[in-house]
């Protein structure tokens, strides 16, 4: 029988841990589970509700996209979200405007939407809108002025692949969650890094240097965590770079000349300029983590 598959419950789960309390308040909100669902009742034939026992001739869910076609399973590839309001960051933030994020993230091609097939929505609850990635249509049926629909590629629920970071990114936008999570990339450059430049400390001025900054502390060595900002960045790697350009052409130490070919070129201002502040602010915090081991 049609399933619901994991990677749209964790989008599921994702939305109601946020969207039904009012952080305001500490008091439920509208979106309640009920209103956020993958499966179709047991009368729902056809559609992106449904899984393979229940699709039907020429299905469009099916028959329209190559991708649906591979993709076909027992399992639901759709995502009902009903209404909410939450306040965040001074403002009101309900279902309407919700949908209107989403879909102007997918008629972006944003990367984390390019699973979604179709988003069918209503923003004054009368009107009925559809975006539709494969252009097949521009509206839907009258139930969508009420919860805004989501349809996936089949093959990204056969995959698993995870859905959650178009939501996450939604709910970054809005305050109600931050943006403090590095991927398993970043935090294995982060360690790299943090490896080959650490073995300098204490042997010559640019180990030192490199953990002020990484420890958050200034050159008078007081700590500036807290209210880490790129001018404060720029400064520390303004005095390497000098470190470095003073160690130029000399045989100081295989680290040394292992440094200076990174950063040759690049200037602190735009390794700065690169860095967003709430990058930076993770990346001190973290770098001194490592250090407290």
């Amino acid at each position: 029988m049609t399933r619901a598959p994991s990677n749209l419950l964790a989008v599921r789960s994702l939305l109601l841990a946020h969207l039904n309390i009012d952080p305001n308040t500490d008091r439920p909100e509208d979106l309640e589970p009920a209103e956020v669902g993958i499966v179709g009742d047991p009368a729902h034939r056809g559609g992106y509700h449904c899984g393979s026992d229940r699709v039907v001739t020429n299905d469009y869910s099916v028959v329209e996209s190559p991708r649906d076609q591979a993709g076909l399973t027992l399992d639901a590839a759709a995502l009902d979200v009903g209404g909410f309001e939450v306040r965040s960051g001074g403002r009101t933030h309900t279902l309407p405007s919700f949908s209107l994020w989403c879909v102007g993230q997918c008629a972006a091609n944003a990367a984390d939407t390019r699973d979604i097939r179709e988003i069918i929505y209503s923003l004054d609850g009368s009107t009925v809108k559809r975006w539709d990635r494969l252009g097949k249509r521009t509206t839907g049926d009258s139930s969508h002025r009420w919860h805004t629909h989501f349809s996936f590629f089949r093959d990204a629920t056969k995959a698993g692949r995870d859905q959650r970071p178009l939501f996450r990114r939604y709910l970054i936008s809005i305050g109600l969650l931050e943006d403090d999570d590095m991927t398993p990339e970043e935090h294995a450059w982060l360690a790299t890094v943090h490896k080959n430049i650490t073995v300098l400390d204490g042997r010559n001025p640019i180990g030192q240097i490199y953990t002020r900054l990484a420890e958050g502390r200034d050159d008078t060595g007081a700590p500036v965590i807290g209210n880490w900002n790129l001018q404060a960045m720029t400064k520390q790697l303004t005095a390497l770079q000098a470190t470095l350009n003073a160690l130029a052409g000399k045989d100081y130490t295989d680290e040394a000349v292992i440094a200076q070919g990174v950063l040759a070129g690049l200037s602190p201002e735009k390794i700065a300029a690169a860095i967003p502040p709430t990058v930076a602010k993770q990346v001190a915090d973290e770098l001194a983590r490592r250090l407290a081991v």
